[in-house]
């Protein structure tokens, strides 16, 4: 089988109308809390229970207990990629295709493939095994959750640049935290089992402090409750679906506002988090003062076109208003819609509106009977 697939994978089944895969997700908060280990352990679990199961792709950091569990399974051999002089190695998705396990064992679900590949992202050619009706079991640490990347750079002062959308993390049947306490993840560190000497001296200088680890596995374990909370409300949904009851829709509609601010990132992250959370509907709407996004001026058009696509790649509807006083358009969409919460960023040189600074007074006068959220950038720890 060829994997010529369309560049967005669906998520309702193979084309041959086959059953879609399963995803299960091994979650982690940082390198070294053993990921890997479990997911080729239930690899071996499966094998033993007569499933046919092959490693699509693993890496094993030189980490010789994890090295250990790929004993007895197949892996699948790793295409090469010539770029820039220089040759990587990459998973083989159409090879995968062709032998057509029940199950792929996937490492580092928030890869980026080196250019020459067809689709930028692994989770993206994971997508593609699962519409073959392949399952797919793999890993990734919460920090690449896009929804939490300002939160992580809060944490971290780092900006992880290698993120997978919320919506393809809800697409899993399963979301399973390997936990390991700060300690022993540090106490592992300094044994050598994470790292080298020199690499584990320069981690504990920076990413693993126990405070920032401590921050993570929070994070991670309050992700986990939440993934767990929306399986159940999505079985209770299918449930009430299968015995024609009608399950009541979110009272909540919420609005975020998209400007050419680079700020405007993080809005849509909180906007769409907000969301997940209260199950309902988001808008990302911009306001050009001509025609659409030509009536933009540059460079702004091309900011507030990147922010427009962002959002749609979070699953956000998007609209482009158009209209003088983008205040006025705002509200009239949002009582059109039956908006109930509207995202605005702190306005702070703006440079699209000629009078951003009274926009958030007029949204408010105007909009009594929605809830204003007004978001500020916060700067790292």
């Amino acid at each position: 089988m060829s994997s010529s697939s369309p560049s967005e994978p669906s998520l309702n089944g193979s084309p041959d109308g086959a059953p879609r895969g399963k995803l299960k997700v091994f979650l982690g908060y940082a390198a070294g809390v053993g990921k890997t280990y479990k997911m080729l352990q239930e690899a071996q679990e499966r094998r033993r229970e007569g499933c046919d199961v092959v490693v699509g792709y693993f890496e094993p950091h030189g980490r010789s207990d994890t090295i250990a569990q790929l004993e007895g399974l197949e892996v699948i051999p790793r295409r090469v990629i010539e770029y820039r002089g220089t040759k990587f190695e990459e998973m083989d998705v159409d090879a995968i295709l062709a032998r057509h396990p029940e199950v792929a064992v996937v490492d580092e679900f928030p890869h980026t493939n080196v250019p020459g590949c067809q689709r930028t992202k692994r989770w993206e050619d994971v997508l593609v095994l699962l519409d073959a009706g392949i399952d797919v079991l793999t890993t990734m640490n919460v920090q690449h959750l896009e929804s939490l990347n300002d939160q992580i750079h809060q944490i971290t002062n780092v900006r992880v640049r290698e993120t997978v959308p919320d919506w393809v993390v809800q697409q899993a049947s399963e979301v399973v935290m390997i936990d390991l306490t700060p300690r022993a993840l540090l106490n592992r560190l300094e044994r050598g089992v994470v790292y080298r000497a020199e690499k584990a001296r320069q981690a504990k200088e920076n990413f693993f402090k126990e405070s920032t680890l401590g921050a993570l596995r929070e994070l991670a374990l309050r992700q986990t409750a939440y993934e767990v909370e929306h399986r159940h409300g999505k079985a209770a949904e299918s449930e009430a679906e299968a015995g024609s009851v009608r399950t009541a829709k979110s009272a909540e509609t919420l609005l975020v506002y998209i400007t050419a601010e680079p700020s405007a990132a993080a809005l849509i992250r909180r906007a769409r988090r907000a969301a997940d959370f209260f199950h309902a509907e988001c808008w990302a709407v911009a306001v050009s003062p001509g025609s659409g996004l030509e009536g933009f001026p540059q460079p702004d058009r091309e900011a507030v076109e990147k922010h427009l696509n962002f959002a749609r790649n979070l699953h956000l509807e998007t609209r482009v208003l158009e209209g003088p006083d983008p205040a006025a358009e705002l509200v009239r969409f949002a009582h059109d819609r039956g908006v109930t919460q509207i995202y605005l960023g702190r306005e702070h040189g703006q440079r699209s509106l000629p009078f951003a600074a009274d926009l958030t007074k007029q949204v408010v006068r105007h909009a009594r009977d929605v809830e204003i959220t007004i978001v500020a950038e916060r700067k790292p720890m």
